[in-house]
């Protein structure tokens, strides 16, 4: 299976090291060391893409915002990120000597793989210290350490740590009938325009597997029951800060009962239709590589 996007970034995240702060002073004050700027879960962009700046030419970057967080170092070049949130749009774009400020969705066709792994990376990065100022348990007020990837509490000193949220997403295939077309079960979420179908998927609940998730995911929003549940891959997903896990899963009948309130419909397609439908069209989406792998099953 090819590299799923958002993936591989071939960055060193150094998880012995970036607890040393005088290591983490030191990438900071190597000339070549990189800084990518985002403001609120979005790249500042040129006409040549995402503004990426060397240390050497950073200094009104470093001295406007907060402390940067350690991404990582490939190729010997480290690579921070630096959130610019706290000024106005127009102010950041300026600071930033960018043009606009763009969604890594709208840029990922012009992106290499690695590329799109670390905005994706510092995106999720930033927002979690956005939203972790203040303590969960006491509400006291927190501070960054390990360059960016831990935050402690000054007044109970509890440790808070990056999360990711897993969700599921699976492409349900019917019970196989003979002379039958093979079949796969697409829904139109709430929301989306006439004639848009895409696979199921959701959030994994505390104290479910994997598994039991797509079945539930399932029987909940489709009506479908579901027996064999097979693990495809795993794509970070930045939006903020989730992580894709794909499968395919085997329906124990065809019935559909939508529920109504994610789904507005769901039917069976078979191959042919899946075509025609252009399901599967985000190139950026594990999705895409969960319909491809069955429609070419079929060739």
């Amino acid at each position: 299976m090819p590299k799923l996007p958002y993936a591989a970034s071939g960055l060193d995240r150094g998880g012995s090291r970036r607890g040393d702060e005088l290591w983490i002073g030191g990438l900071l004050a190597e000339p070549a060391t990189e800084i990518i700027p985002m403001w609120r879960d979005r790249c500042l962009t040129t006409g040549a893409g995402p503004v990426r700046r060397c240390v050497a030419e950073a200094a009104d970057l470093l001295a406007a915002a907060g402390q940067p967080v350690f991404l990582g170092v490939r190729a010997g070049r480290a690579l921070f990120a630096m959130d610019l949130s706290e000024l106005a749009e127009p102010a950041a774009v300026r600071l930033a000597g960018a043009g606009a400020t763009s969604d890594i969705r709208a840029l990922f066709g012009d992106l290499s793989g690695p590329d799109a792994a670390a905005l994706a990376y510092a995106k999720g990065m930033l927002r979690w210290h956005r939203e972790q100022r203040f303590c969960g348990a006491c509400g006291g007020p927190t501070r960054t350490g390990h360059g960016g990837h831990q935050r402690g509490c000054d007044n109970c000193g509890r440790l808070l740590f990056p999360r990711i949220e897993p969700a599921v997403i699976m492409l349900v295939t019917a019970p196989p009938e003979p002379g039958r077309a093979d079949r796969c079960l697409l829904a139109r979420h709430r929301g989306a325009k006439l004639g848009s179908f895409a696979t199921l998927a959701g959030f994994v609940e505390i104290g479910e597997s994997f598994e039991d998730a797509v079945r539930r995911e399932v029987a909940e929003e489709a009506g479908v029951p579901v027996g064999d549940v097979a693990y495809v891959g795993s794509q970070p997903w930045p939006f903020p800060s989730g992580i894709m896990v794909g499968f395919r899963a085997l329906a124990l009948a065809d019935a559909i009962d939508v529920d109504g309130e994610e789904l507005e419909e769901a039917r069976w397609f078979t191959r042919d239709e899946a075509r025609a439908a252009n399901v599967g069209q985000r190139h950026d989406s594990i999705e895409h590589y969960l319909i491809e792998g069955w429609l070419g099953e079929g060739a």
